[in-house]
């Protein structure tokens, strides 16, 4: 499934793989070298962390290989305000809590709800996608909670 990000997302996500790629691997290398030098492997608690280590890394690297591979670069200036799509804000009002809220919608891998951007797969940006302005939707959570947003604004 396509990940739509903004463009400062896939440049930060590239750095990240390509430091992993490079100075990561090149430092757990010397870690495992080092924690060989110690002795007997079965019994080397140096060892063990750094191949952990290595491990956790290496997920990392395909984690952010798949992102990458599967980003979609949204040209914000071409993006339409009529109605919600990925890489907009949506000022909403939560009708439940009596509250404006306001959500950046973009792909998961830049998904951050404490900072107001929600992934386009969250019920929420399923539910809002394809709406426009004055739109009423109604969002089921993982929970079974039922909560009701009305479209105030769709921006840039």
């Amino acid at each position: 499934m396509a990940n739509g990000m903004t463009r400062e997302g896939y440049r930060l996500l590239k750095e990240e793989l390509d430091r992993l790629r490079t100075v990561g691997r090149d430092e757990i290398a010397a870690r495992i070298k080092e924690a060989r030098s110690f002795g007997d492997l079965s019994e080397n608690a140096e060892y063990d962390e750094a191949m952990n280590a290595q491990a956790l890394m290496e997920a990392r690297i395909a984690k952010l290989e798949a992102e990458l591979k599967d980003a979609v670069v949204l040209d914000e200036s071409e993006i339409s305000t009529e109605i919600v799509k990925t890489g907009l804000v949506v000022r909403l009002y939560d009708v439940d809590m009596e509250e404006e809220v306001e959500y950046r919608i973009l792909g998961k891998s830049q998904s951050d709800p404490d900072n107001g951007i929600i992934s386009d797969q969250s019920p929420l940006g399923i539910a809002l996608l394809g709406k426009t302005l004055g739109e009423t939707v109604s969002v089921e959570t993982p929970s079974g909670a039922v909560f009701d947003y009305k479209i105030l604004s769709i921006s840039k």
